[in-house]
């Protein structure tokens, strides 16, 4: 069977996360270390301990998901789990896989996403922003929403994450509008989200000039694996054209069923999903379901997944 692997993004965090995998895997701890001297921040130990509270804060999630990704991603390899023929992340996972497919050092992404969490935080004053994830309607529809919602502010699709599950960014007074115009169409199914930043939308903009000018100075390779970008949901080998991937990753929206179905489109048949959680894995089953899917966050699903 031809291997995706996938790494999730911001939400998945949990204290205690991965831990019985890094009893059976001691490269899962090592890893966190690596990333840990980066930022002179125990990782591991904000993982396990928490607070909830500290773990949850933008600029602590970030690289702890990142050194969690990555962790996963290097305890498959060393157990000899397949190598994969293309690699994606939803949204902070993109960097988890640039790092796995050698197109950016561990240390240099983990600064990277700490700054990209501190500049998201800083763009938009608490309260400010608001996300909602909008159930069982079509982009077209919601499109049609955010654009009569907006009256000068920002408000627009941010994550499709898959058939029937939109996530929607903006102004907090513009998502209101929005979630009442769908609501007089019939659709009444939306969920605010516990966040305080409104991700991929024309807010994240100042954030992302500050975030290309720190890419500019960090040294960026050619990926030794394909990784699909959340923005092009297509991959790219030019060092460049990844900082710009990146950049627009920012304020642009995070297109993952397309990404989920190019990676079916290359000949996957099977997708993994490296780091905790199984949200990646429950989206596969229902852009693509025929394509196999299943998470490595626990030692029982990781040796399931190996005895395959």
């Amino acid at each position: 069977m031809s291997l995706a692997l996938f790494f999730p993004g911001q939400g998945s965090q949990s204290v205690g996360m991965l831990q019985s995998l890094a009893d059976a895997h001691p490269i899962i701890t090592q890893t966190f270390a690596e990333a840990s001297a980066a930022i002179n921040l125990d990782l591991w130990a904000l993982s396990q301990n928490g607070p909830e509270s500290e773990l949850n804060r933008t600029e602590n999630t970030q690289p702890a998901l990142l050194a969690a990704g990555v962790a996963v991603f290097r305890a498959w390899r060393a157990a000899n789990g397949a190598q994969p023929i293309v690699l994606a992340g939803h949204s902070l996972g993109e960097y988890s896989a640039l790092v796995c497919a050698g197109a950016l050092e561990l240390a240099d992404a983990t600064r990277l996403v700490q700054l990209r969490g501190r500049l998201m935080q800083a763009s938009v004053p608490e309260g400010l922003g608001a996300m909602a994830a909008v159930l069982n309607a079509e982009l077209d529809v919601i499109e049609a929403a955010c654009a009569d919602a907006a009256q000068n502010e920002v408000i627009a699709p941010a994550n499709l994450n898959a058939p029937g599950q939109i996530v929607i960014s903006g102004h907090a007074t513009a998502l209101d509008r929005a979630l009442a115009i769908l609501a007089e169409k019939g659709v009444r199914k939306a969920i605010k989200l516990p966040v305080s930043v409104p991700s991929h939308c024309e807010l994240m903009r100042p954030a992302s000039a500050e975030l290309a000018r720190a890419l500019d100075g960090t040294r960026v390779s050619k990926p030794t694996i394909p990784v699909l970008h959340n923005a092009s949901a297509a991959p790219t080998s030019d060092p460049s054209l990844i900082r710009e991937m990146l950049v627009r990753q920012l304020y642009d929206r995070v297109r993952w069923i397309e990404c989920v179905r190019a990676a079916r489109g290359m000949g996957v048949t099977r997708a993994l999903e490296c780091g905790p959680g199984k949200a990646l894995t429950g989206m596969v089953k229902r852009i693509e379901p025929e394509m196999q899917s299943a998470s490595l966050a626990n030692a029982a699903d990781f040796a399931a997944a190996l005895s395959v």
